[in-house]
């Protein structure tokens, strides 16, 4: 299936949940546009969210900030108020998050510091399980989450061309140590992998991402060694 045929089958005013691994620009940058485009384009129905801490508060300011463009689309176009449907879950610990007649969600906190609460999830429906690391180092956690799992959805760090990227910026030292220090390598993803159990081992957040020497094959002989299962390299709209 071609990726935009994937995409026009997304249809946003049916939108039911959405889940927030952690509070990093590139994770929750779009958190609010989502329910308000939704919102725009027809949602009229009841959105529960989930995340951490201070997911709450994010959404009063979000809503607060688009009060104008909310109260005119309101008045002009007769739409339902957008923050009744709208209600939020703060996680602190893991466990089952939510559970309905299709799947049931659960979450354990995983290693992304200095982010205090971070979350991976894992999504058990009738006949599939999935579990999503977000941003991580190496799990014990993350591992017993993903037992026997279908696919095991990893971040992937290329330890290797850390330098490369660093170079980039004046601040290279100070962040080199950062990307080491709360990233999984995508040798520990394939071993994460191997002890749970898994599949399908898809590689996703890469670091770097746009490294021209480092090629699909790359990040898979990576992952491959000994993990038996299959290895992917993610792909924005990619369908498994």
């Amino acid at each position: 299936m071609r990726p935009e045929a994937a995409l026009s089958r997304v249809q946003l005013p049916r939108l039911g949940h959405i889940f927030i691994t952690h509070h990093h620009s590139d994770h929750n940058a779009d958190y609010g546009n989502l329910l308000l485009l939704a919102w725009a384009s027809g949602l009229q129905t009841r959105v529960d969210t989930w995340g951490p801490l201070p997911l709450a508060r994010m959404m009063r300011l979000f809503f607060e900030m688009n009060a104008y463009d909310i109260k005119t689309r309101i008045a002009d176009e007769g739409k339902v108020p957008l923050a009744p449907l709208v209600h939020v879950h703060e996680l602190t610990h893991g466990g089952t998050v939510m559970q309905d007649e299709n799947v049931t969600v659960s979450c354990v906190l995983v290693d992304h510091p200095p982010v205090k609460s971070a979350f991976a999830y894992r999504f058990d429906s009738h006949d599939r399980s999935i579990v999503i690391s977000g941003d991580t180092t190496r799990s014990d956690a993350l591992t017993r989450l993903a037992q026997g799992a279908d696919v095991l959805v990893h971040e992937a760090l290329y330890v290797p061309a850390v330098d490369r990227l660093a170079a980039r910026v004046a601040n290279a030292a100070t962040l080199k140590k950062s990307i080491l220090s709360h990233h999984t390598s995508v040798e520990d993803a394939r071993r994460v992998a191997e002890a749970a159990g898994v599949k399908t081992l898809v590689l996703s957040h890469f670091v770097p991402a746009d490294d021209p020497d480092i090629t699909d094959q790359m990040w898979i002989d990576g992952a491959r060694s000994t993990f038996k299962g299959q290895v992917i390299v993610g792909k924005d709209l990619l369908e498994i």
